[in-house]
């Protein structure tokens, strides 16, 4: 049997035929992720849905056609962000984004919004609702919109896998607890009620919540009906697809970076904690300095050139080959180019007539961003007591002097995932579904 599987990224629109008797990935295609709607303040992402909606579509009408006698369609999406709906689930707003960081504006109590919002929540809802409070997640952006006046009464908030699925299958939205992320009272795997109440959002409609990989509708497409499961996390997806077993220590470097551990309880500590497949937890510090940090280095060098009319085209691979033959220096660098756990301003130090090369410079970047997995793994648990690294994501493939300057922090055994992890997550779930 063959299903097609889709992941809407906030980079791209992905999908491929999930071939469930080989275990294989067929025919995987891409389309860009719409972009952000122009000429809005700097600090906020907002796309249009009717954009990600054709978008998807025009993955799927590909997808059929590779696979005219595919019934099932399997989703995953970008955590974070949120769009409105009413309660027959019609957008009554743009999907503003995860990348979106209004709530780091001023608040009128002198704080953030991000800090105001925290401060509503004591220590033990915190704590919770799995320590899950960042500048362009669902329960911030939900804050600002309410302190702004610009939230409806009766809203419905969603992701936008959630709302792709609603408008493909049209049927009332629902939330898996993959994506239920800071909303959800981890003891009682629930709607945390008290944490919408203290951040004045009691007023919202809550989405259906589910809480197994089961079918949210049917989409009719042309002549054949489509029934469609999701949308999933699309963290979750890629560490299932990774393999992650429970007790690994899982490091993602992609355009964002997280390190993660798959528990079998949920506890908090210093760390976010978010539902898993098959009744586990995830333990995991997100947000860390990657590849969008190293962008902005990259477009920095390579700014004069493009401003001439000659970009770069081999930029990022020569940088990888001096990082590679650069020594160990003072040089320091702090990727926090955005808000995160590690801060919210980064920088260059340190800098001598000696060391400020291409080269040192991201050989620097390189070794910071290895002692960021360092650092988070203990907060992640103390004892250290992994068996093993599962690398995903993709960037430890490609700049190997990264994998090397994080096994010298850890000494432990490691193994690599490469290809598509959410869709290969997708695979997965459906095999098991259908076994």
């Amino acid at each position: 049997m063959k299903c097609l599987g889709l992941d809407i990224g906030s980079t791209s629109i992905k999908g491929a035929v999930l071939d469930l008797a080989s275990g294989e990935l067929r025919h995987c295609i891409a389309t860009s992720f719409p972009a952000p709607i122009s000429g809005l303040p700097a600090s906020w992402v907002e796309i249009s849905p009717d954009e990600v909606i054709d978008a998807t579509r025009t993955v799927i009408d590909q997808l059929i056609a590779f696979a005219p006698d595919a019934t099932q369609l399997f989703c995953c999406g970008q955590m974070g962000g949120v769009i409105l709906v009413d309660q027959t689930g019609n957008d009554i707003s743009n999907y503003l984004s995860w990348r979106d960081q209004r709530s780091l504006q001023p608040h009128r109590d002198g704080k953030t919004y991000l800090e105001s919002a925290r401060e509503r929540l004591s220590d033990e809802v915190f704590a919770a609702v799995g320590g899950e409070l960042q500048p362009g997640s669902l329960t911030t952006l939900l804050y600002w919109l309410a302190e702004n006046n610009q939230l409806p009464a009766n809203a419905t908030p969603i992701s936008i896998g959630d709302f792709v699925l609603s408008q493909l299958c049209g049927s009332i939205p629902r939330m898996h607890v993959t994506h239920a992320i800071g909303l959800l009272d981890l003891h009682a795997n629930d709607w945390h009620h008290e944490a919408f109440e203290r951040l004045g959002l009691e007023s919202l409609r809550l989405p259906l919540l589910s809480r197994q990989v089961e079918s949210v509708g049917h989409d009719k497409h042309s002549d054949r009906t489509i029934e469609c499961f999701g949308a999933y996390g699309d963290q979750q997806c890629a560490l299932f697809g990774a393999g992650l077993k429970v007790g690994e220590l899982s490091i993602n470097i992609s355009t964002g970076s997280q390190v993660s551990e798959r528990v079998k309880e949920f506890r908090s500590g210093a760390y976010q904690s978010r539902m898993f497949f098959e009744g586990d937890f995830l333990n995991t510090i997100t947000h860390l300095p990657a590849g969008r940090s190293l962008n902005v280095l990259v477009n920095l060098l390579t700014e004069l050139a493009t401003k001439e009319g000659k970009p770069l085209e081999r930029a990022w691979e020569h940088i990888v080959d001096l990082a590679s033959s650069s020594s160990e220096s003072e040089l320091a660098v702090d990727l926090s180019f955005f808000g995160g756990p590690l801060g919210l301003v980064g920088g260059i130090s340190n800098i001598t007539t000696e060391n400020l090369s291409v080269g040192q410079l991201f050989r620097s970047a390189f070794a910071s961003m290895a002692e960021n997995y360092d650092v988070c793994a203990s907060r992640l648990n103390a004892k250290r007591p992994w068996p093993a690294i599962v690398f995903s994501g993709g960037l430890t493939q490609s700049v190997p002097l990264l994998r090397t300057l994080i096994q010298q922090r850890f000494d432990l055994p490691c193994r690599e995932v490469s290809g598509e992890e959410t869709l290969n997550g997708l695979l997965s779930l459906a095999r098991r579904r259908s076994a």
